[in-house]
């Protein structure tokens, strides 16, 4: 859902201000990231339409911002990653093959792909839910979906869909969420051998 209201305050300096939306309530926190667009500086009483999200600590924030008169256009990545997709394809294809030759058993194949399965559609939600201006799924769960076996889900869906493939922050956790998984499946592979 789309917010409207009016720019109250704005600190130039620390390129933050805070909006009074049109229905009342608490004041919403705007930095200038969160406008479309960015090459005109804020300015008292401007209207602005905005989406309501939340910042790395949990706290509620203006998003998808855009001045009176002016239409939404959302950022995607120009070019697709082409290296997340074929690791995803290589390592689910490799799970399929140690369970031909019996090195992993058919339920460690199944959780992996149900998990990335359940993964994509997660992100597929959370995509749509940022285009409509709803609630998001919370980054840490994302993480969390990702730890425990549905990363290959969450790489294609990232560069298929266009989603959270920009914000270098939560690659890089995704990318530790994927080494720790590996990491977890090996340690068990060499633990128990062949019957896990």
């Amino acid at each position: 859902m789309r917010l409207k209201g009016k720019l109250i305050k704005w600190d130039n300096d620390k390129a933050f201000g805070f909006i009074a939306p049109n229905g009342g309530g608490e004041h919403v926190f705007i930095h200038k990231n969160a406008f479309s667009n960015r090459n005109r500086t804020p300015n008292i009483n401007d209207i602005i339409t905005f989406s309501i999200t939340k910042d790395k600590q949990g706290r509620y924030c203006a998003d998808l911002a855009t001045y009176s008169g002016e239409k939404l256009k959302i950022r995607q990545a120009k070019n697709i990653n082409q290296f997340s997709i074929y690791l995803s394809i290589i390592f689910l294809s490799g799970l399929v093959f140690a369970l031909l030759f019996n090195i992993i058993s058919s339920t460690v194949v199944f959780y992996y792909f149900g998990c990335s399965m359940f993964t994509y559609i997660i992100y597929a939600v959370d995509k749509a839910k940022a285009q409509r201006g709803e609630w998001r799924t919370s980054e840490s769960a994302l993480h969390t979906l990702a730890l425990i076996g549905g990363w290959p889900g969450a790489a294609v869906a990232q560069q298929t869909l266009r989603h959270k493939s920009q914000k270098k922050a939560f690659r890089s956790v995704f990318w530790l969420t994927v080494i720790i998984n590996c990491g977890v499946l090996s340690w068990l592979l060499s633990v128990n051998g062949p019957t896990l």
